[in-house]
């Protein structure tokens, strides 16, 4: 493989380009920004390489023969996946540019977030963003694979470079009808006897809703267990329990949210990032990140 990739690249791109132009070879040479000599010099040093004749002088242009029609068409396409990888790379090269994959959760969708995703995009209007939202164990894989550079994780992950950038306050969301709805603030174990509506047994928050329930004196009542946090509020607005849930920048009026006390039902938040993260433009974002989660979060308070 390295003898065909090392020596013969540029004259595989030669005869590629010949063929597009119907073996004129001036053209050819014009197409790819070199001399007509060059351009010669490359066929012949391909057909001596393989010990296959490639071209019949006819006049002023060349006749391909079968065979270098036959390896023309088979290697146009690998040229052009190959170029266009290149490219791709070369443009990660740059801090301006390039494609930068990013998680969150999804409890994150409004808020702090999204107000840094369109910032960094104000500042850096080249850098194409893909974004993936998920749950926390998740993104924290899709970051020891590779498949995410960068990453805001609830929890931190175990495993995986990170700094603690801030913390996701847990409160009480309850139907707006329900008799604790009107308390600036609970104690959890005022909520015992309750029916609690929570993500499933796997889930962090589910872990930590049990843990927090237990050291306030009570095993939570769960009847009901899904993965969504959006379908949670909307089943507790209709009466069916009540859930400790993230703080909602856009509540729904049947609901009430209620700060517990004390202030400790916290989960810390994450930002980390793989060993993919070394293009520039995987750098800026993180430093970026780094520099303006703090005072977006005071803005929010």
């Amino acid at each position: 493989m390295d003898q065909w990739t090392g020596l013969l690249a540029p004259q595989l791109r030669a005869l590629d380009e010949l063929a597009a132009h119907d073996g004129h070879m001036t053209r050819a040479a014009d197409a790819l920004g070199i001399p007509q000599s060059s351009m010669s010099r490359r066929i012949h040093a391909l057909e001596k390489e393989i010990g296959v004749p490639l071209i019949i002088q006819e006049g002023r242009t060349v006749r391909l023969t079968p065979a270098a029609l036959t390896l023309a068409e088979q290697i146009r396409r690998p040229l052009r996946d190959l170029e266009a990888t290149i490219e791709t790379v070369a443009g990660e090269a740059d801090p301006s540019h390039g494609v930068v994959r990013f998680g969150f959760p999804l409890t994150m969708g409004a808020g702090a977030v999204p107000t840094l995703i369109a910032e960094f995009h104000r500042r850096a209007p080249g850098i194409r963003l893909q974004i993936k939202q998920a749950h926390g164990s998740e993104l924290a894989a899709d970051l020891k694979a590779g498949t995410l550079d960068v990453a805001v994780v609830i929890p931190p992950p175990e495993g995986v470079p990170h700094v603690v950038v801030g913390h996701q306050e847990i409160r009480a969301v309850l139907p707006a009808t329900h008799p604790l709805a009107g308390r600036r603030r609970l104690r959890l174990d005022e909520l015992q006897g309750e029916t609690f509506i929570a993500n499933p047994a796997s889930y962090h928050l589910r872990q930590m809703t049990e843990t927090w329930c237990t050291e306030a004196g009570f095993t939570p009542h769960v009847p009901v267990e899904i993965t969504e946090f959006s379908t949670i509020r909307e089943l507790v607005g209709r009466g069916m329990g009540l859930a400790l849930l993230p703080h909602d920048e856009h509540p729904s009026r049947r609901l009430r949210e209620t700060t517990l006390t004390p202030n400790t039902y916290r989960r810390d938040i994450g930002l980390a990032w793989s060993a993919t993260a070394v293009t520039p433009g995987s750098r800026r974002l993180l430093d970026f990140l780094r520099a303006e989660w703090p005072s977006v979060r005071r803005a929010a308070t």
